[in-house]
């Protein structure tokens, strides 16, 4: 299967034009989740190892370009989370692959940090295409504190034909040493109109475009990724009443760290309804009558609790049960004046 790069969302195209038009040799995007930060930093070193580019990004037809677009190019390093290395096609060493064929580990969920010394090493070496290297890095806060200090002496000492292109989903959690050796640049917002059309282009059906991009709290790229995992509108409209019946089956295809983010949604837009401001997730029309605020508040508190052991939980299937049993028992409180 090709790993073709597809075309940038306008809102990025705009933003790649104008970064490539500064000088550094460090970026951090940052920003919320689904706003394309990976996309954007994809899109950044791709024109800066481009035999051929132009003020609007790399040509796409070079050497260069394929040599990204099918993962083998000599002077690109890319550090993510194993995991998302997979799920994207990048390849990983030779020897963090037989590790994981031969069962010895999973794949990490954070940058590790041998991963990051080798990139040290990658950005010490002569350019193989003659066109400088480049590192990108996310998401940046998946390094520990390790791995970020490994890479910080580079960042302050660069050698002098490689770029950095840091993209973040919480830059709040980088080291404040890292984020002062990096060039800031804050992801923008799409409009609505915008972000619309782009998930029309997309495939996204246009009844389900704008349930979905309300769901993911308005950012483009979540709502492609929750369209393509199956999720549609009437399922999203419904949750709510499924939560208050206890139906577990209404979250049986979310991971339990998706789970907790879309049951902290219905949370937050309950406190929304029962402050009286209008809710941000979900239509107020499909929303059940809010419990008491104490219920929310020690609702919210257990949800955030619950969500820092999701993404490792001791088993999946009875951490769903215990969040829609809380959920349903909370849901059918009585409000306390």
């Amino acid at each position: 299967m090709s790993n073709e790069t597809a075309p940038l969302a306008p809102w990025l195209a705009v933003q790649r034009d104008r970064l490539l038009a500064q000088r550094g040799h460090a970026w951090l995007l940052q920003g919320a989740s689904g706003l394309g930060q990976y996309d954007l930093a994809l899109s950044l070193a791709r024109a800066w190892l481009c035999e051929a580019p132009t003020g609007q990004g790399a040509c796409g037809q070079c050497g260069s370009c394929h040599a990204i677009d099918v993962r083998t190019h000599a002077d690109l390093a890319v550090l993510m989370p194993e995991t998302q290395m997979m799920e994207t096609g990048w390849p990983l060493s030779e020897k963090a692959q037989q590790e994981i064929d031969d069962k010895k580990r999973k794949p990490s969920k954070e940058i590790r940090v041998e991963a990051l010394r080798d990139a040290v090493e990658f950005s010490q070496r002569t350019s193989a295409r003659g066109r400088g290297k480049a590192v990108l890095v996310f998401p940046a806060e998946r390094m520990n504190a390790i791995s970020a200090n490994a890479l910080l002496k580079t960042l302050e000492e660069p050698p002098g034909d490689v770029r950095f292109v840091l993209a973040s989903e919480a830059a709040h959690l980088l080291l404040p040493t890292i984020r002062s050796r990096c060039l800031g640049h804050a992801m923008t917002w799409p409009a609505q109109d915008e972000a619309l059309a782009w998930l029309h282009a997309q495939g996204v059906a246009e009844a389900d475009a704008p349930v979905l991009l309300r769901a993911a709290g308005g950012r483009p790229a979540d709502a492609l990724r929750d369209w393509n995992a199956g999720r549609r509108a009437k399922t999203w409209s419904l949750l709510p009443r499924a939560m208050t019946r206890g139906d577990v089956s209404a979250l049986s295809d979310q991971a339990p760290s998706d789970a907790v983010e879309t049951l902290h949604k219905l949370c937050h837009d309950l406190m929304a309804v029962e402050a009286g401001a209008g809710p941000r997730f979900f239509d107020a029309a499909d929303l059940p009558r809010p419990p008491s605020r104490r219920a929310l508040g020690v609702w919210s508190k257990s949800l955030a609790q619950a969500g820092r052991t999701s993404e490792h939980p001791f088993n999946a299937g009875l951490m769903l049960e215990s969040l829609v049993s809380e959920a349903r028992k909370v849901l059918n409180s009585r409000a306390v004046p």
